[in-house]
């Protein structure tokens, strides 16, 4: 089940980070691995906006979640993280359908996301979800920016890029029998 984030599930989104993060690890990516999950306070931010969701078994404990900010007039993925344990399930994908329905009802054009190009669950991943790679011309004054303190952060070690997925806003007609 899919349910806006509560202060009391702040730990176990941090839990989930540091565990979604090792198997970064495993491609030879140890600063990501070892890169620390959003501060509480962070994460208290995006609760109290309404911008972060998690997807929770029957026990109401979360399994993923995913941040969510508005950039240049775009939904835009900060962070979606799945616990490995609960991978390969549709669990981040069905956190990004709901941000899709989400930035629908606030006639967002398009959701947006940066990633890195080359990690089998990051670009290949998204483009899977309908996502495709931004040219340098299409890359957004807002985007850029945060891809500067990307790569400020060091992230820019690895090949990394901005995608981008078309939403319409336009609803469809029930057809009738």
């Amino acid at each position: 089940m899919i349910r806006l984030a509560q202060d009391s599930d702040v730990p176990r989104l941090q839990d989930i980070e540091r565990a979604a993060g090792k198997v970064f690890a495993e491609v030879g990516m140890n600063a990501v691995a070892e890169d620390e999950p959003p501060t509480r306070e962070v994460l208290l931010g995006y609760l109290k906006d309404g911008r972060s969701w998690v997807h929770a078994g029957g026990d109401g404990v979360a399994m993923a979640y995913i941040l969510v900010d508005v950039i240049d007039g775009c939904a835009h993925l900060e962070q979606i993280s799945v616990h490995p344990d609960h991978s390969r399930r549709r669990v981040g994908r069905g956190l990004v359908e709901h941000v899709a329905d989400w930035a629908r009802e606030r006639e967002l054009a398009a959701l947006t996301l940066t990633t890195f190009r080359d990690v089998a669950w990051n670009g290949p991943y998204y483009e899977r979800c309908g996502f495709r790679w931004l040219t340098d011309a299409e890359v957004t004054p807002g985007l850029r920016e945060l891809r500067k303190a990307e790569a400020e952060h060091g992230l820019d070690r690895w090949p990394r890029g901005c995608m981008r997925r078309e939403l319409s806003t336009t609803v469809p007609v029930a057809r009738r029998p």
